[in-house]
């Protein structure tokens, strides 16, 4: 009886763990470039359980078979699918069609500076030329950080990548792959870190500019799957109470008899 309050407990845990997901979603549908993310269900490993010993079995332990402890809080995982193309006709905004990611220098308050990754393609240019996200971190190049002359009047950025102003070349923007993205941390909504085994490829991406990419966030079905989920923790609320009920009687009125 005991064990079904701690099943009832681990079930609320995990739908909580998988609301809070789903509301990070719905709260990111509008943010550029997010991908979202769910949550893997799986149950404890199951336990071997022994009857009681009594007289009924000659005082022996005896097996009555396997029973699960409830259900063990999953990990979180992404999905990298391919969002939507909005067209802004701004200069600095870029969208990527197919796998890959924008690479950014990445300055933390101590200084230190690190190669992140994203597919929020919204920048715009500092004064002195430099292209930026929306935190100040600078787009990268296959020649480094990418520097505008400041006097350019007109930008364009063709399919590959390649950046031109007035005309003439300037560099070519880095876009990263990698073979397994489970080698990837995501850093906030929209940025990744690559971790310790991430193996870089070569994007097959096409940018395109003047536009960027939306949210690949189906609001419709995290809606139905925050009804399911609330429906799921109202259950194992009622577990609980019924237990707790049965405790009671069991405890106050049984025990007077």
């Amino acid at each position: 009886m005991v064990r079904g309050l701690y099943t009832a407990y681990t079930g609320m845990a995990n739908e909580q763990k998988r609301l809070d997901i789903i509301a990070n979603n719905l709260a990111n549908s509008a943010t550029v470039g997010y991908k979202e993310d769910n949550a893997t269900n799986q149950s404890f490993d199951d336990v071997l359980t022994i009857k009681i010993r009594d007289e009924s079995e000659n005082f022996n332990n005896r097996s009555i078979g396997n029973m699960s402890l409830g259900v063990k809080l999953g990990e979180a995982y992404t999905n990298y699918g391919q969002g939507s193309l909005r067209q802004t006709s701004n200069t600095y905004d870029f969208a990527l069609e197919g796998n890959g990611f924008f690479t950014l220098s990445v300055t933390d308050k101590a200084g230190n500076v690190s190669t992140q990754y994203t597919r929020n393609g919204s920048f715009t240019m500092t004064k002195d030329g430099h292209i930026v996200d929306e935190d100040g971190n600078y787009l990268m190049g296959e020649g480094g950080e990418i520097v505008v002359p400041t006097d350019a009047t007109d930008v364009k950025v063709d399919k590959s990548g390649a950046i031109y102003a007035d005309g003439a070349y300037v560099d070519t923007l880095q876009i990263s792959d990698f073979e397994d993205y489970d080698y990837l941390s995501k850093i906030g909504d929209t940025r990744y870190e690559a971790l310790d085994g991430a193996v870089e490829t070569t994007s097959n991406a096409s940018i395109q500019q003047g536009y960027t990419e939306q949210s690949n966030v189906n609001v419709v079905s995290e809606m139905v799957e925050m009804i399911s989920v609330t429906r799921a923790y109202e259950a194992n609320q009622k577990v609980i109470k019924t237990v707790d009920q049965t405790l009671d009687l069991a405890v106050n009125s049984v025990g007077k008899v």
